[in-house]
């Protein structure tokens, strides 16, 4: 498990780098919708800069690796509406999560050696 994660280190690192540009992109569009153009803005330069991070990871991993890391936008998407606009987060949210985590550690570590 271990071996596969430092094979692909470098690419799962950039696609969590990438995840955490796209939602940051994200909320800043939700936000815009009261803070106004700039908001609206920065989520598409915040949304770019993740794509581009993206593209970068692709060629430091396999793709069955780094593709469902992206699947942690959904963890950050809720850890950022609980901590920007004050959503809850239920019990089934927070066991979708742990779920969520624990697969992306699974296939993270789980590239043939």
């Amino acid at each position: 498990m271990l071996e596969s994660f430092q094979k692909n280190k470098k690419g799962i690192l950039l696609m969590l780098v990438s995840s955490i540009c796209a939602c940051i992109g994200q909320l800043f569009w939700k936000l815009s919708a009261e803070q106004g153009m700039w908001f609206l803005l920065m989520g598409f330069a915040f949304y770019g800069i993740g794509a581009l991070v993206m593209l970068i990871a692709y060629r430091f991993g396999k793709l069955s690796i780094l593709q469902p890391m992206l699947s942690m936008n959904y963890v950050l998407s809720i850890v950022l509406g609980a901590l920007v606009l004050q959503e809850t987060i239920s019990v089934w949210k927070g066991i979708g999560v742990a779920m969520i985590i624990s697969g992306v550690i699974l296939i993270a570590g789980g590239d043939e050696a």
